[in-house]
Order: structure tokens, then sequence, then C-alpha cells
């Protein structure tokens, strides 16, 4: 009777270290096919509702976000952050490199609270993952962070009451780019980029991608 291998390990045979184009000084877990690990995702855990393996790749938000905290430390150093929906941690990661005080990162996929915490140690860094469901917690945060959250109406719903709530007392940055379900009120923009992606994930070369401040 075969055993189904544990996250770290399927983690590390289904991925390759690599780099994101805009963010060359973090070295992630990432997927070098885009079907093969969705194939592999869904046998691993045998079951229909499973998520997609985003944690396997670099989305422009996360790319974004990360790169407006390695070009500005002063922003995030010695603040206590949570990178919300961190998929590789990528954001999570450059915010312990500028020195922020505490990083936490949630997902409530466990191959992602693996791939965070995997990637956190490839960079020498401390990053606490967390498989917690924090919507509706109180904020225990100075920043909030969001990358690429808005691409269900579901999701969109089930999280922004709750950020804009938070907004009151801590900051809450949403980096997006062009997702359907974005709000169009209560954001202030703070960066516009266009971030190199693949026709294999998006429909485009690249994707403009802002950087938000969420308002309460």
């Amino acid at each position: 009777m075969s055993t189904r291998p544990d996250p770290e390990s399927f983690i590390l045979a289904n991925t390759s270290p690599a780099h994101a184009p805009l963010v060359p000084e973090i070295t992630l877990h990432l997927a070098t096919e885009i079907t093969p690990i969705w194939q592999a995702s869904e046998d691993w855990l045998t079951r229909q509702d499973i998520e997609p393996p985003f944690w396997a790749f670099a989305w422009p938000g996360g790319q974004l976000l990360a790169r407006h905290i390695l070009d500005n430390p002063a922003l995030v150093a010695g603040r206590r952050v949570l990178d919300f929906a961190a998929g590789c941690g990528i954001a999570a990661i450059a915010c312990a490199q500028v020195g922020a005080s505490m990083v936490e990162a949630a997902e409530i996929d466990p191959l992602a609270v693996a791939a965070t915490t995997l990637n956190a140690r490839a960079n020498g860094v401390a990053v606490t993952a967390t498989g917690a469901d924090l919507v509706g917690t109180a904020p225990r945060w100075d920043l909030i962070l969001c990358g690429d959250v808005c691409y269900e109406n579901p999701m969109t719903e089930h999280i922004l009451p709750w950020l804009r709530a938070c907004a009151r007392t801590a900051e809450v940055w949403i980096a997006d780019p062009g997702r359907a379900y974005l709000p169009r009120a209560g954001l202030h923009p703070i960066v516009t980029r266009d971030i190199p992606t693949t026709r294999e994930l998006e429909d485009r070369d690249a994707r403009r991608t802002t950087l938000y401040r969420v308002t309460p």
C-alpha cells in the first residue's frame, strides 16, 4: 500500500529553485511546467474540491508587493506584517528581508503553507506560515498584504469587508493585475508596473499591475 508524500517532499519533487522576473533577489520553489503540477496536485489531494497549485507560481500581485517592499524598506522595517493568501510567500519573504519585526503568512491550502515555509528557509528568513482562515479576526498586524486576491467573486465578497474593517487600525495593501472582481471604490493607488507573465497562466505576456492602499 503506497503512502502519500508529505507536503514538503511533494513540493521538492515537483518544483525547482527559481526567481520571479521582477524579484531576482528571492529564491522560490516554482513549477517549471504548468499542466504536470496541476495534475500532480489533484492526485496528491485525492479529492474533487482541491485548491489549484497557486503556490507554485509567482503571480503579478505578489511580485509587485515584494518589489515595492524591497525598494522601500522603511515602509516595512520594524512593523508586524501579515501576508494574506500568501501563495508562494514572496511578499512575506521580502518583508522579513527588510527587517519587519514579525511576519505571518496565511493560506488555507496546506501545500501553500508548506511552500511558504520552504521558500522562507531557502532565503534564510523567519516567516510563520499558518493554515488558519483569519478572515473575521481582530488585526494584530501593522500592515496586511494581499496579492492578486480578487480573481473570483466569492473570494472577494468573503475577504473585502474584513480587509476594510482592518484598514481602520492597520495599513492594508492589495496588489492587483486587473482581475474582474477588484472593487472600484475604496482603493488608493500607490504604484503601477507591467509585470512579465506567461501565456500558460495569463492571456498576455505582461500584466499591468497596481498596488493599492485599502481605505475603511
